[in-house]
C-alpha cells in the first residue's frame, strides 16, 4: 500500500483532499444549524482550514504556501481586497448602466446595521469557496501542470457549482449570465492570489464583491443597499443581453489586468513622480 501511495503520490493527495474537504462540508452541514447558523456560521471554513493545514503538512509544507501565516502584510490584503471587490462590482454595474441607460439613486431609508452586519455572514461563505477553489488543490494543480490549465479547470468547476443550482437552472438567462460571469470572477480571485501570494487577498475581493452585489447596488428601494436602480433593464432579445453581460465582465477583466500588472504600474508611477 505504501509503495502504491508513493508511486501515485499526486493522485493520492487529490483523493485525500476530496475526502477531507467532503467530510468538512458534511460535518459543517450537520453542525451549522439553528442557533449556530444564526450566530456563528463559520464551521465550514474552520474545518476546511484544518483540512488544508493537514494536506500541506503531509506535503512537508505549511500554510505559508498560500500565504496564511497571519503576518501583518498578508492580513492587510483582506480589507484592501474588500475595497477592490466592491469597486470592481460598482465599475461593472456602471459600465453596464452606460450601455442600458439604467440609473443609480440613493436609497431613501438605509439600514446601516444590517448592511454592515452582512460582512460577518458573507465572510464564511466566500472563505469556504476560496479554500475549495483557490486553496490546496489549486496550488497542487499548478505544481503538476501550469497556471493556464489550472485556471481553466478550476474556472469550470467554480462555474458549475453556481450554475447547477435549482434556482438558476429554472432560468436560461441566469444560466447564460453565470456561465459567462463566474469564470471571470475566478480569474480575478486567482490572479489576486498569484500576485499577492496570500489567500487573504482573494478572500477580501470575493467578500467585497459579494457584499456589493447584495448591499451596494440592488434593483429595489428596500433600504437594504446604499444605491438602487429605479429602472432595471429587462431584455427581450439575446444580443443586447449578451452585449451587456460582456460589458459587465469587461470591467472585472480590467481590474484583473490591473492587479496582474500592479507592480509594473507602481514602478511606472514612481518614475513619473
Amino acid at each position: 500500500m505504501k509503495s502504491i501511495v508513493t508511486k501515485y503520490s499526486n493522485a493520492s493527495r487529490y483523493v485525500l483532499a476530496i475526502i477531507l474537504f467532503g467530510l468538512a462540508l458534511i460535518v459543517s452541514g450537520m453542525v451549522n444549524k439553528g442557533i449556530v447558523k444564526q450566530y456563528f456560521p463559520y464551521t465550514a471554513c474552520i474545518l476546511l482550514f484544518l483540512a488544508t493545514w493537514i494536506l500541506f503538512k503531509i506535503d512537508y509544507k505549511s500554510l505559508n504556501a498560500i500565504g496564511l501565516n497571519f503576518s501583518l502584510k498578508n492580513i492587510s490584503y483582506l480589507p484592501f481586497g474588500v475595497i477592490i471587490g466592491a469597486f470592481a462590482f460598482f465599475s461593472a454595474k456602471y459600465a453596464r448602466a452606460l450601455y442600458t441607460g439604467e440609473l443609480f439613486e440613493i436609497s431613501t431609508s438605509i439600514q446601516f446595521s444590517s448592511i454592515l452586519y452582512a460582512f460577518y455572514f458573507i465572510l464564511p461563505q466566500v472563505t469556504t469557496e476560496e479554500f475549495l477553489f483557490r486553496g490546496y488543490l489549486f496550488e497542487k494543480t499548478i505544481k503538476i501542470s501550469n497556471v493556464v490549465i489550472t485556471n481553466i479547470l478550476f474556472s469550470i468547476a467554480f462555474m458549475l457549482i453556481h450554475v447547477l443550482d435549482e434556482s438558476v437552472m429554472n432560468s436560461i438567462g441566469m444560466i447564460v449570465f453565470l456561465t459567462i460571469t463566474i469564470p471571470f470572477g475566478h480569474l480575478l480571485f486567482a490572479t489576486a492570489l498569484l500576485k499577492s501570494k496570500t489567500l487573504f487577498f482573494p478572500i477580501g475581493i470575493h467578500l467585497g464583491n459579494n457584499w456589493a452585489t447584495r448591499h451596494l447596488i440592488t434593483n429595489s428601494n428596500t433600504g437594504n443597499s446604499f444605491l438602487y436602480m429605479p429602472n432595471p433593464t429587462t431584455f427581450d432579445d439575446w444580443i443586447p443581453f449578451i452585449t451587456s453581460t460582456l460589458i459587465f465582465n469587461g470591467a472585472f477583466l480590467l481590474i484583473t489586468l490591473l492587479i496582474w500588472k500592479f507592480d509594473k504600474i507602481l514602478m511606472l508611477f514612481k518614475r513619473i513622480i
